[in-house]
């Protein structure tokens, strides 16, 4: 059964002072079998090297900024700003596409002539080397719909694809959890999101950053009361607490 489907993905990946991680990022992409792709960098001004490898991949991206801005959700708006693909990707400087072929068995996994409003799968935590750590302890979900981030983010935003013209912009009053907003509004809006049963990416872990955790969970709960009541998240969060006690 041949597919007749053939979405653009718009890849973006946001940088500052990323030099030490970015060039893996952007290897996982050019070397996409899957050609309908479009790659586009928004840099906030590096003083690093980051530029100067950009540079020595310049003929493979689409398009590219530099220039400061107002922080990660603000470029990551300038890049969905600059997108012309079906499909929106966030590639973090430091993570990978899974495979070579990842996009393509993404575009294999869709049935039917219809692109569903989102695509979404796996995510495997990885090393600076490149070396499988683990999976995400959170799995992605086998049906995905807005509610499901009613249990934390099921699934992690980089292997959260959503139809561009689906997407808003991120809302800039969250500093730390603007992506967690963004994908339940998105899903909000979305009739079919389709599991890819893939896992889409590799996400470097570098301890996650426990300096801003506090200040994540605070904009995560408030986000929560946002699109599922005050009620309903309280009563969650007391569960969460529980287990996160259990886990110690």
């Amino acid at each position: 059964m041949h597919n007749h489907v053939h979405p653009k993905f718009s890849i973006i990946t946001v940088t500052y002072n990323a030099g030490a991680v970015l060039e893996d990022t952007i290897q996982s992409v050019i070397t996409q079998t899957y050609r309908n792709v479009e790659y586009i960098i928004v840099d906030g001004g590096s003083k690093d090297h980051t530029l100067d490898i950009i540079n020595r991949y310049r003929e493979h991206i689409h398009t590219l900024v530099s220039e400061p801005d107002k922080g990660l959700y603000d470029a990551m708006n300038k890049g969905i700003r600059l997108a012309t693909g079906d499909y929106l990707c966030f590639l973090n400087a430091g993570d990978e596409l899974h495979e070579d072929d990842t996009l393509q068995l993404m575009v294999h996994s869709i049935t039917g002539t219809e692109l569903p409003d989102v695509l979404y799968g796996e995510t495997a935590i990885v090393d600076e080397e490149g070396h499988f750590l683990r999976m995400r302890r959170l799995s992605a979900p086998e049906n995905l719909n807005w509610k499901s981030f009613k249990d934390g983010m099921l699934v992690c935003h980089q292997a959260f694809f959503p139809r561009r013209e689906l997407a808003e912009p991120y809302d800039l009053r969250y500093r730390f959890s603007a992506d967690f907003d963004w994908c339940i509004r998105i899903m909000k809006k979305s009739h079919t999101l389709h599991n890819t049963h893939l896992t889409l990416i590799d996400y470097l872990s570098e301890g996650m950053t426990t300096r801003n955790h506090r200040a994540s969970l605070h904009e995560r709960f408030r986000i929560m009361c946002r699109h599922y009541g005050y009620l309903s998240t309280l009563a969650r969060h007391a569960w969460f607490a529980l287990r996160l006690l259990l886990k110690k």
